[in-house]
């Protein structure tokens, strides 16, 4: 057996970085050698339990991972002490004492991290006009009378079918006991919580409060595959009083979707474990933006949820085995209308949850809710909208006709599949520049504000460490590389550059870019360059193929949506060919529009029928039946694209020469372009 087969293969999430280390390695030494920030300030005596982490069970196949709790090895004297003295969970380790006996998936909990991932979750400032499903009814009802013996709860029905016009009201079952003692602590002046989605549903009587109550609160939220992203607002003025996010815990069953698929096929727990993690992360989350909007849990009567078809199933609690493969059926893909409680969401008790529809296997509720917010359906231009992520969503349309699809870019794009990848968060690189002369590179790190060749970064840097690559940083570097003839047209790294700059390094038969010499040392290999070209290519042959069926060949507007989309600098995700070619004034990043859509249809009914109408007529595409995806594939596995133009692009930045333009060469031989690229207008 070879030496790398001996060790033992460990995966740290939610950063998704791996390595093989020997038996009996601590696991905070595995961690910090990958560039996997655990937190110890004790120096590894087991007295501060910050380096706390979590293994984790089960089969991961995509992995090829058996992770088992023996798999670690047993608590020894340090840990027993720290236990014994300060407290220890039950699922936890301190890595600075455990050592890894084998293959091993560890989470890092987001609790014990200081430079946690970076969730991009603030709402956006539109005015939404008003119109909730829930009213708060204030109303004064007559005491009892030994002439009209009527009932507490039927004398307050009545009254409001008095005052408010409510009738056929009815009341939830667990305000019974308590109506009695809240009429007489209110003197008979209360105010009543009505709900009513639909204005031909019957009214339903959810909260009773003593006295005048003159505000009601709700959630929206959206789950998505990284991230949870959540947003509290007043249901009677629409203003948003706190937003906070946090990264899925699902992400330790599987980065993307498919693996979280596999593992609840593989594993008989495995779809109770993701629905409890993703259940318990919301209600911490309601618990933050309570703590920060300075209100009770009690107070929250509405909630909306969003996320694509397996967080949608997962979150319901049903088993997406059956979203795996062909022909990808949902359990459910209407709208879901339940009281909170019965999800295991604690709200006010009456609470009621509504969750989007769903457009159809792969395109989710989070998909439904960017159309709702970007509206193409609203306007004469053909709109694009692409929500990129683990499993990108797209939706091109217009008043007249929508189109919808989803394309598997896999988790590359966030970092899962990059050798220097990681998530976004302090010590990042998240923007990247290339000289086209010297092949020099400076870049920009997530916390501080100077660039890299800047006076003052050096300082900063040392004390945050520079450990990886996020997202945003890996689209810049790879088009920058193309942009200054590093790679070619068709993504090979040109080695005879090495000749010209120490940066451009051999790695067996191919090269590689050293992008940060210092430790950790950052390289973007081969691989990695093909990991992007297949995820863009995936995206850009699924845009393709909506605009097939549209008949068109340019679009009028692009809109970015998602935390991810929100960073990606437009130039540099055309030069890359991620998405088609527009006059760049009309690509926009629309941050977390899922998050709009969902704040749109909890504070205004209207908009959740319109939402329903609107996915019944966008028409569904399935990318993996259509003939063409292969063709368009193929194409767009080129920078930007090997046969469509890009005008607009090439007005704003200097483009390499195409192949189609120049003599056919020997491109493994390691011949550059014939002219390097370089930006008119230098950012």
């Amino acid at each position: 057996m070879n030496e790398t087969a001996a060790n033992h293969l460990v995966l740290f999430m939610p950063s998704g970085k791996r390595g093989r280390f020997p038996k009996g390695t601590p696991v905070l030494e595995a961690a910090r050698e990958l560039g996997v920030y655990v937190e110890s300030v004790c120096g590894g005596r087991a007295t501060c339990g910050r380096c706390q982490v979590v293994v984790q069970e089960g089969k991961f196949a995509k992995h090829g991972i058996e992770s088992r709790a023996d798999h670690i090895s047993p608590k020894g004297p340090k840990e027993e002490r720290y236990e014994r003295v300060r407290g220890l969970p039950e699922d936890r380790r301190l890595s600075c004492s455990a050592t890894i006996e084998g293959d091993l998936v560890i989470d890092v909990p987001q609790d014990t991290i200081i430079n946690a991932q970076v969730v991009r979750k603030d709402a956006d400032t539109r005015v939404i006009e008003r119109d909730p499903a829930v009213r708060m009814c204030y109303v004064e009802v007559e005491e009892p009378d030994m002439e009209k013996p009527l009932g507490d709860l039927d004398r307050l029905i009545a009254a409001l079918e008095r005052d408010w016009g409510l009738n056929g009201l009815t009341a939830d079952c667990w305000l019974l006991p308590q109506v009695q003692s809240i009429l007489r602590k209110g003197e008979w002046k209360v105010t009543a919580a009505i709900y009513r989605d639909r204005p031909e549903a019957a009214p339903r009587l959810i909260a009773l409060y003593p006295g005048l109550k003159n505000e009601a609160y709700g959630i929206a939220c959206d789950i998505g595959s990284t991230t949870i992203a959540m947003h509290l607002s007043s249901l009677l003025s629409g203003r948003t009083l706190a937003s906070s996010g946090t990264s899925n815990p699902q992400i330790r069953f599987g980065e993307d979707l498919m693996s979280r698929v596999s593992y609840v096929m593989m594993n008989p727990d495995g779809r109770e474990a993701m629905t409890k993690a993703v259940r318990q992360a919301v209600n911490d989350l309601v618990d933050k933006v309570c703590k920060s909007g300075g209100i009770e849990r009690a107070d929250i009567l509405d909630s909306v949820f969003v996320g694509n078809p397996i967080m949608h199933h997962l979150f319901l609690g049903i088993d997406p085995t059956e979203l795996g493969g062909a022909p990808f059926a949902l359990a459910v893909s209407g709208a879901v209308c339940l009281p909170s409680s019965d999800i295991g969401i604690d709200l006010n008790p009456g609470a009621r949850t509504y969750m989007l529809p769903c457009i159809a296997g792969h395109v989710g509720a989070d998909a439904a809710a960017v159309t709702l917010s970007e509206g193409p359906h609203r306007q004469e231009e053909m709109m694009l909208i692409v929500d990129v992520g683990t499993n990108a969503e797209i939706v091109l349309g217009n008043w007249s006709r929508c189109v919808a699809a989803s394309s598997p870019t896999g988790p590359a794009f966030e970092g899962a599949e990059i050798s220097c990848g990681q998530r976004a968060a302090p010590g990042a690189i998240e923007r990247v520049r290339i000289d086209p002369e010297t092949l020099e590179p400076r870049y920009r790190v997530i916390g501080i504000e100077e660039w890299s060749d800047q006076d003052g970064f050096s300082k900063i840097a040392e004390k945050l460490g520079v450990s990886g690559v996020c997202g945003s940083g890996i689209i810049e570097v790879v088009a920058e590389m193309y942009l200054a003839g590093i790679i070619s047209e068709d993504g090979v790294i040109n080695g005879a550059l090495a000749e010209r700059s120490p940066r451009i390094v051999a790695e067996g038969r191919t090269f590689s870019y050293v992008l940060k010499e210092t430790v950790p040392r950052l390289t973007i290999t081969q691989n990695d360059i093909r990991a992007i070209q297949l995820a863009k290519a995936a995206l850009y042959a699924g845009i393709k193929l909506l605009m097939d069926k549209q008949g068109i060949d340019t679009v009028d507007r692009i809109s970015l949506a998602g935390a991810f989309g929100s960073f990606i600098d437009p130039m540099y995700a055309m030069v890359l060919g991620l998405v088609p070619d527009c006059d760049l004034e009309k690509v926009k990043a629309v941050g977390n529009a899922a998050g709009a859509g969902a704040r749109m249809a909890l504070l205004n009914r209207n908009h959740r029928r319109e939402i329903e109408e609107t996915v019944r007529r966008i028409e569904k595409i399935e990318t993996a039946l259509e003939p063409k995806f292969q063709e368009h594939f193929v194409s767009a596995m080129a920078l930007p694209n090997k046969h469509d133009a890009f005008p607009n692009l090439a007005g704003v930045v200097t483009l390499p020469e195409r192949s189609a333009d120049r003599p056919e060469r020997d491109i493994e031989g390691g011949e550059g372009p014939r002219r390097r690229g370089g930006r008119r207008g230098r950012r």
